[in-house]
């Protein structure tokens, strides 16, 4: 009698499991824990950032050097006044000038590099961090922890020092400026936790806008996530970034904030990355958000002789070629030399006779 092996339970494929909860997603833009998203969330489409295209258009000096990865537009414009840069052989005295691709530029007695691909770096930043390159007060700067080795980033958007969650960084200006925008649609989505009540009149009064102290709110989706006696979890999305406008409506309804998380910017999530960790997006994932233009493949430099006339390469994978060296066997054969034998540990030549080994028996 044979024994049967009691068959392993299959396991459950990604989705949706018995009670609503949301599978993992796979890889850094997973989603943190918490309350599992909407429907209504998952089908929300994004629109798409047009990034600037390369053209032979004119653009203002300090605006080019700072597209260069050099410094920033302000920077630019005071190394102009310092006389620290040059435009085809001449010191500049003044930024109100605009150049093109026709033009040379030289900052410090150096050519101005050429502008690198848009890049996009997510980053955790953690409470008690101002988003700034330095801070007159001397608090911790989001830039104080960064690797050394990244090139100058620029922050999109700011998220105020009692404030956490996903920050992007990325090397373009114009390409920050795009994503900051309004008009782009990109919907930037929060966990909040306020001390106090949430009534159903708190989310409709969000949900309608509201001016305070002269200064008009636009309409922010809010929904409860958890009520507890004193505090009470919120996701709250908005469209609209304006200095401190989700602790200020939350004020103006009587409710107190004590952690603002932001977990999502458009398309792109705080994922799981650890608090004061950054990651940078594959360039793929970049192109595809924000329209860019693919990479061109640099080709290789063709290898000339005399005359100019390119020299002949093999192909890849191919052997050793005949060098016509002493010692290459292959270039002994056929040429009258003699080819040297091998030599035994002894030190002597090996006059051992090789030969080949039987094949072997193959099963029927």
């Amino acid at each position: 009698m044979t024994n049967a092996k009691t068959p392993r339970p299959s396991r459950p494929k990604s989705g949706p499991s018995a009670k609503g909860r949301p599978s993992k997603a796979v890889g850094n833009n997973r989603p943190i824990k918490g309350k599992p998203a909407s429907p209504k969330d998952e089908a929300i489409t994004y629109q798409r950032v047009e990034a600037a295209p390369v053209s032979d258009k004119k653009e203002r000096i300090a605006k080019v050097i700072a597209r260069a990865g050099l410094c920033s537009r302000r920077d630019a414009e005071r190394w102009i006044a310092e006389g620290r840069v040059k435009l085809d052989g001449k010191v500049l005295d003044s930024p109100a000038i605009v150049v093109g691709p026709e033009n040379t530029i030289v900052v410090d007695g150096e050519p101005l590099p050429q502008p690198e691909r848009a890049r996009i770096w997510k980053y955790h930043k953690p409470k008690g961090q101002i988003t700034a390159a330095r801070d007159p007060e001397g608090r911790p700067t989001v830039f104080d922890n960064l690797p050394k080795d990244l090139p100058r980033l620029q922050p999109v958007g700011r998220l105020d020092y009692n404030s956490e969650g996903l920050l992007l960084f990325t090397n373009d200006g114009e390409i920050k400026r795009k994503m900051e925008l309004p008009a782009t649609g990109w919907t930037r989505r929060y966990r909040v936790r306020v001390h106090g009540t949430v009534e159903d009149q708190h989310i409709k009064a969000l949900a309608e806008g509201m001016t305070i102290d002269g200064i008009h709110y636009a309409p922010i989706e809010a929904a409860i996530s958890n009520q507890a006696k004193s505090n009470a979890w919120m996701t709250m999305s908005l469209q609209e970034g304006k200095n401190r406008e989700l602790r200020r409506v939350c004020e103006h309804l009587g409710l107190v904030v004590n952690r603002l998380i932001r977990v999502s910017y458009g398309p792109f999530q705080l994922g799981e990355i650890p608090e004061g960790g950054i990651v940078e997006l594959p360039y793929k994932l970049v192109r595809d958000q924000l329209g860019l233009p693919k990479e061109v493949p640099v080709e290789a430099p063709v290898k000339t002789g005399k005359g100019g006339k390119p020299l002949k390469t093999g192909k890849p994978g191919q052997g050793r070629k005949d060098t016509g060296k002493p010692g290459n066997a292959a270039s002994a054969k056929g040429s009258g030399r003699p080819v040297s034998k091998p030599i035994s540990k002894q030190g002597k030549p090996d006059t051992r006779k090789t030969t080949k080994s039987a094949p072997r028996n193959k099963r029927p």
